[in-house]
């Protein structure tokens, strides 16, 4: 959220800008998915999320609306929904569980 709304974020580790914000809600919404239960409100939440941050970047007036990070935000929630179902779906409860032996 925060660097959705700062007036300078640094500029993203990855060449493209639309593969960071993919990779971003991806990665909320496989965790979202492990440490909560898996409801729908998960997945209205981080595409309303994607959605309303853009809206409120259009509105600073410092940072500009783009409808394909919208896209790539929602392309990123379908995606960790995705790789919530393979075995990456039990990596919160196996780091859990190895953070615990220590």
């Amino acid at each position: 959220t925060v660097l959705s709304l700062i007036p300078a974020p640094p500029q993203p580790l990855l060449l493209w800008d639309k593969a960071s914000h993919l990779l971003a809600y991806a990665g909320l919404m496989l965790w979202f998915r492990q440490a909560f239960s898996p409801r729908l409100r998960w997945i209205v939440f981080l595409v309303a999320l994607g959605i309303v941050l853009e809206l409120i970047q259009g509105w600073l007036g410092y940072r500009y609306l783009e409808f394909t990070d919208m896209l790539a935000n929602t392309l990123g929630v379908a995606g960790g929904l995705g790789l919530a179902k393979t075995s990456l779906g039990s990596l919160v409860t196996w780091l859990d569980s190895a953070w615990g032996r220590r």
